[in-house]
């Protein structure tokens, strides 16, 4: 298979094992701050996806409340297949921390009584929202959260 610009192109999505939490890579800027680019997978690749309602509300969800416990988070977004998330984070190594504050995020998902900015002012598609969904995504996660450091089968 060619190499391909897009760093997620290159890996073969019939080989990894969801969920997992996977470093994709690391970009240094010109005054060597580092941005660190995960891969919080929920879903198995081409066999199962997340449906809009639910993966928006948990993309509300998880925007807002990871910062109660991770600095430096740039972003938190859903990807285009509906398997998972990127979550870009400045100068933070560590994967524990990353791991940690993750699911510190989705036990806060679990307990939380409304959706963050679900409405027309601060939400671009207001009516797809579900925290019931959401909160069920986040629960199928955190049950299988020892799988979570492992990408690939063993």
């Amino acid at each position: 298979m060619e190499k391909m610009n897009v760093e997620s192109f290159n890996l073969d999505h019939t080989k990894v094992v969801a969920p997992y939490i996977r470093l994709v890579g690391v970009t240094t800027g010109t005054n060597g701050d580092k941005v660190y680019k995960y891969d919080l997978r929920f879903c198995q690749p081409n066999q199962e996806h997340m449906e809009m309602p639910g993966l928006h509300s948990l993309e509300h969800l998880m925007a807002e409340l990871i910062r109660n416990h991770l600095d430096n988070v740039l972003d938190i977004g859903p990807m285009g297949c509906q398997t998972g998330f990127y979550l870009s984070i400045l100068n933070n190594d560590s994967f524990e921390e990353v791991t940690l504050a993750f699911e510190k995020t989705l036990l806060d998902v679990l307990i939380a009584t409304e959706v963050p900015a679900c409405n027309e002012v601060q939400c671009g598609w207001a009516a797809s929202h579900s925290l019931s969904d959401a909160q069920q995504i986040a629960e199928q996660m955190l049950a299988k959260k020892h799988s979570w450091p492992n990408v690939f089968s063993e």
